[in-house]
């Protein structure tokens, strides 16, 4: 057994690495979600090391002490921070030029020869699911013999193995937490909607949901639901409950974990004797009894993805959920006390200046506690990604590129009658509109007065907030200039 290194590499400051697949740069207030995908093949291998640079603050000096010691090196990598990954990936093997590196991610399963090719330091990458795949080439086997894997002979040839089988039984993955209390320090992880310090984990993988934009079931997950058995997510739930006394909240990362509704309940009730809080990713298509039911069994907070306040582009990006049905939803978690974290996203197909009046309309007529304005992300190996090369909608040559060089999300779409520029700009005025109003402002205020830690919390976060949206501005200005 080779010694290995899961990295999730240095990269731009703030860049949360865990969430690249959903939301491809810097967050407007520092945020970070688990590298659950790293962690679950390092508990597979033995003597393993996980290494999460972000938010550990851990610079490339200092990556490059630890990764010395590891004979291979695997790293987790997106479409936005590609290229910086090759970088590192190069100066692990200038200092050690026999380090083996694979990537792995979703990037790697659409592009693996593309992604071979970018740099001459990356060895070989895992397609679909990687867990089994890591596994078997830290064994040191023939690379020859590991199915669904990419890589470069002796003679820098690229190979392309058969397909691996998608997990059936979700019960055979060992849990992470072992390696979360190894090689994490819990409390260096944020999400400004959950309760700190938190702890994220998967209980299945897939999503039987069609959107067009969403990268992992169309990638890596597949659209079939495949889930631990609730018995195994309660235990690893008492297990992490006995390890981190501190964690004031634990986090279902499923894509979503109410797409099983028998389960999800049987699960609820399981958790219920160990009194902890917990949240997870909804549609927003369950009844009042339902939530009620969950928040009786200790739900706190459902995160959301409304995405447009229009319904002709609900339907364009089969989202299969009507605005009326969103409206019924969010309603029932208002009487049921759960707390709402939604999601928006603009420049979707095809936006208009009505269209994003709408969603801005929309999304104050929910009235949610929190909410997220991202832009349309159109991911290499999605439905979207494909209609926009079809339809001439991307604003860049290189279809691939997602972010400034700072790491802040950029408009890659535009559609007739509205450029990318003004989709930008739209994305400051919705946060804008929503949050400047008394509502939002006297519920912050509130939770600020209820606890002294969300105090602090909140005073930091609405600094980075309108300093995020300032250097968005400053982004835009600089983009105008130059194209002048």
């Amino acid at each position: 057994m080779s010694k290995t290194l899961f990295l999730s590499p240095p990269s731009f400051d703030g860049f949360d690495g865990g969430a690249g697949a959903r939301y491809q740069a810097r967050r407007e207030v520092t945020s970070y979600w688990y590298p659950t995908w790293l962690a679950q093949p390092a508990a597979l291998v033995p003597d393993s090391k996980l290494l999460d640079c972000p938010p550990h603050n851990i610079d490339l000096a200092k990556c490059l002490a630890i990764a010395k010691d590891f004979n291979h090196v695997i790293i987790n990598t997106s479409t936005p921070s590609l290229k910086n990954d090759c970088k590192v990936a190069e100066a692990i093997k200038a200092q050690k030029p026999d380090t083996k590196i694979g990537f792995v991610g979703a990037h790697t399963m659409v592009l693996p020869t593309e992604t071979l090719k970018a740099s001459p330091a990356i060895d070989w990458v895992a397609r679909k699911e990687f867990d089994f795949t890591c596994k078997e080439v830290a064994e040191d086997r023939d690379m020859a013999s590991i199915v669904g894997l990419s890589y470069k002979n002796k003679d820098g040839k690229i190979i392309h193995n058969a397909e691996r089988e998608m997990i059936s039984d979700m019960d055979t993955l060992p849990w992470v937490a072992d390696v979360y209390k190894r090689d994490l320090e819990i409390e260096k992880y944020f999400i400004g909607y959950l309760l700190h310090p938190y702890i994220s984990m998967y209980t299945g993988r897939g999503c039987p949901a069609q959107c067009t934009f969403c990268l992992w079931p169309q990638t890596i997950g597949g659209h079939k639901y495949r889930v631990r058995s609730p018995q195994n997510v309660a235990d690893e739930m008492a297990y992490m409950k006995k390890i981190f006394p501190q964690v004031r909240e634990f986090f279902f990362d499923d894509d979503t974990f109410t797409a099983n509704l028998p389960r999800a309940r049987e699960i609820a009730n399981k958790l219920a004797p160990l009194g902890v809080h917990w949240s997870c990713n909804s549609r927003a298509n369950l009844d009042y009894d339902t939530i009620k039911s969950f928040k009786d069994n200790g739900l706190r907070l459902f995160l959301v993805g409304y995405e447009s306040g229009n319904d002709d582009i609900l339907t364009r990006i089969k989202k299969g959920v009507t605005m009326d049905e969103m409206r019924r939803f969010t309603k029932a978690c208002h009487q049921a006390d759960v707390v709402i974290h939604g999601t928006f996203i603009l420049g979707l197909p095809v936006e208009t200046q009505k269209s994003i009046e709408n969603t801005i309309n929309f999304a104050k007529e929910l009235d949610v506690f929190s909410l997220q304005v991202s832009l349309a992300a159109p991911y290499p190996g999605t439905e979207l990604y494909e209609m926009a090369k079809q339809n001439g909608w991307f604003t860049k040559k290189d279809k691939t590129d997602l972010v400034e060089s700072g790491g802040l999300q950029q408009s890659t779409l535009e559609y007739p009658g509205l450029n990318k520029d003004k989709i930008f700009e739209e994305v400051d005025r919705f946060y804008r509109t929503y949050y400047l109003r008394p509502k939002p402002i006297l519920r912050i205020i509130k939770t600020m007065l209820e606890d002294k830690d969300i105090l602090v919390r909140r005073c930091r976060e609405g600094y980075e907030f309108f300093r995020s949206l300032n250097e968005r501005k400053a982004d835009l200005a600089a983009s105008k200039a130059a194209a002048a």
